[in-house]
């Protein structure tokens, strides 16, 4: 193999295993594709030229020793390198036989790379159908190396939106294209949930969570799921309603090929959060809950009001999972006053079941005092004091509120609601997410071992987890991807949750109309969640949206 003076032309970093190479082999100590070029001019030229040399001497080597891996990479890289320079017909021709190698060495690491190299190659060419074909192969081969991916090399998490991510959204693009069929449409809607779990495991650094697919029609017949996804040059939706066709339509939010629709829909994001402080006022206050609506609703109003669905679900993507979905504006009135609204990862993850008054027993728990650095929630005492008027309650307070007795009771009663009044962080990393007990803290991670010790007992699981004073990490934009961690690896069917902490009084008074709402027979929990925050937002005192919007009902709506 070229491992001569030619190799340190190039920077330290470049000499590290490609994101794939999870094996041994002399083919991961070619450089990594991503390292193939820097530097302009004529440099560049000569630098390429070089690198043609190293590589194609590495072929030849590879082909004396008979390593069909190094072979394998070292055309791939060859074929990278004409794709940079937009030779087409070489850059493809020399993938397809690194990619044909690969395949039939089963060196599925490396075949991947190669799959989505000449997905892209032939998308450059205009072959859509055919670039299709390559970027599933892609897909597959991702999703039958996910596990291996994880436990062979963890540092691939940390490659994960550079060398991962695009395949799926990549793929979405182009099944998207020109007028989509709905067999195109199914795939799509396919890939974003694929997309959406693969994040999540990413979160983890492991594999913890099985797609479990499941029709809209049968989980609820009177609500409607919006899956969206951020394309460089906008945002795409699709709309899947109970016995109909799916309905997509895209928003062109950049014209310039140089800029990126998620630069925007931040921008959008943080206007947004100006305007929820309560006491900061704002010339044009509800125009970026108004711009959000019109991006992601506003094109499918007919279809939503010739439907009668009564619950909007979403499955949102990137930045737009921070967002406080309950406070978009149609110009006339907020979402949260027409539908009930539910955020989920994906239905593949939902096991649908219905809360009935019966199933209310609650353990409620929390901590008022000032903890670890954490402002005191004077609010609690109260907040728990109202729920256990309303419904059959165990309580954890203060001292009371450890992990060891938290355990405890969760493994001594089938409690169907649990209920934490706590400080919480959600992240976009697993390890800064976590709830506040008195004498420490509950990380994400933890949380499974926690809480789903009952249904690994074959004991009836936690029906609703509530967490009432929780936030998502200041200045973190993909945060709330914690949000959905902790809603998952709990292993509850629902999780109600706080994007940001809000004032004690107003979420007392909100969390008291939950409980009462939920002791009406034949209510679902989105229906619950929606009329406690109508409460407020009826209430003169609590009608700005930072009072009410905060909370977020993830998973099961029913």
């Amino acid at each position: 193999m070229a491992r001569g003076d030619d190799f340190y032309e190039l920077s330290a970093s470049c000499l590290l295993p490609s994101a794939f190479c999870l094996l041994p082999s002399a083919s991961c100590l070619l450089p990594s594709a991503s390292c193939l070029w820097w530097g302009d001019g004529s440099g560049r030229v000569n630098h390429s030229q070089n690198i043609a040399q190293i590589l194609a001497k590495a072929v030849s080597e590879a082909r004396v020793l008979q390593d069909k891996r190094a072979e394998a990479y070292a055309l791939g890289q060859l074929g990278y390198l004409y794709e940079n320079y937009k030779q087409w017909q070489q850059a493809k021709e020399l993938t397809q036989q690194a990619l044909l190698i690969a395949v039939e060495s089963n060196a599925q690491d490396i075949a991947i790379s190669w799959q989505w190299q000449l997905g892209r190659i032939l998308a450059e060419q205009g072959l859509v159908t055919e670039a299709i074909k390559a970027y599933n192969q892609a897909f597959e081969t991702l999703s039958r190396l996910r596990g291996d991916l994880v436990a062979l090399n963890p540092e691939v998490g940390f490659a994960f939106r550079e060398r991962v991510e695009p395949i799926y959204r990549q793929l979405v693009q182009l099944l998207l294209k020109n007028d989509p069929s709905q067999a195109n449409l199914q795939r799509a809607r396919e890939v974003i949930e694929a997309l959406q779990l693969a994040e999540l495991n990413n979160f983890f650094r492991e594999i913890c969570f099985d797609a479990q697919p499941q029709q809209i029609d049968q989980v609820d017949s009177k609500a409607a799921v919006f899956y969206s996804i951020i394309l460089p040059e906008g945002l795409a939706v699709i709309l899947s309603l109970p016995g109909k066709p799916l309905y997509y339509y895209s928003t062109t939010l950049v014209s310039d090929s140089n800029q990126d629709a998620s630069v925007l829909l931040e921008r959008t994001f943080d206007d947004l959060f100006a305007t929820l402080n309560p006491f900061i006022s704002s010339p044009e206050p509800l125009r970026p809950h108004q711009q959000l609506y019109d991006w992601l609703i506003r094109r499918a109003e007919k279809q939503l009001q010739n439907s009668g669905v009564k619950t909007l679900v979403f499955v949102l993507d990137g930045v737009l999972r921070g967002i406080p979905i309950a406070a978009l504006h149609n110009r006339q009135q907020y979402l949260i006053e027409k539908y009930n609204l539910a955020l989920t990862p994906g239905l593949q993850l939902l096991p649908p079941r219905a809360l009935t008054p019966e199933q209310l027993e609650t353990l409620a728990g929390g901590v008022s005092e000032a903890r670890q650095g954490f402002s005191a929630l004077p609010g609690v005492i109260e907040e728990v004091e109202q729920i256990a008027k309303l419904v059959p309650a165990d309580v954890l307070l203060n001292q009371d509120f450890t992990r060891n007795r938290l355990e405890v009771k969760i493994d001594s009663a089938p409690f169907p609601v649990v209920h934490l009044a706590t400080h919480g962080q959600f992240s976009s990393q697993a390890e800064k997410t976590f709830l506040l007990t008195w004498d420490g803290r509950i990380n994400v991670k933890d949380l499974d071992q926690l809480l789903q010790v009952r249904e690994r007992q074959n004991k009836r699981p936690i029906e609703l987890l509530i967490l009432s004073a929780c936030q998502t990490a200041a200045g973190d934009k993909r945060a709330a991807l914690g949000l959905a961690g902790v809603a998952l690896r709990s292993g509850a069917r629902s999780t109600m949750a706080t994007l940001w902490s809000v004032q004690d009084n107003s979420t007392t008074q909100l969390m008291t109309q939950l409980y009462a709402a939920l002791n009406q027979p034949g209510i679902t929990k989105a229906e619950a969640l929606r009329q406690a925050q109508l409460s407020l937002l009826k209430s003169p005192q609590y009608q700005h949206p930072f009072y009410w919007s905060a909370f977020v009902l993830v998973g099961n709506w029913l």
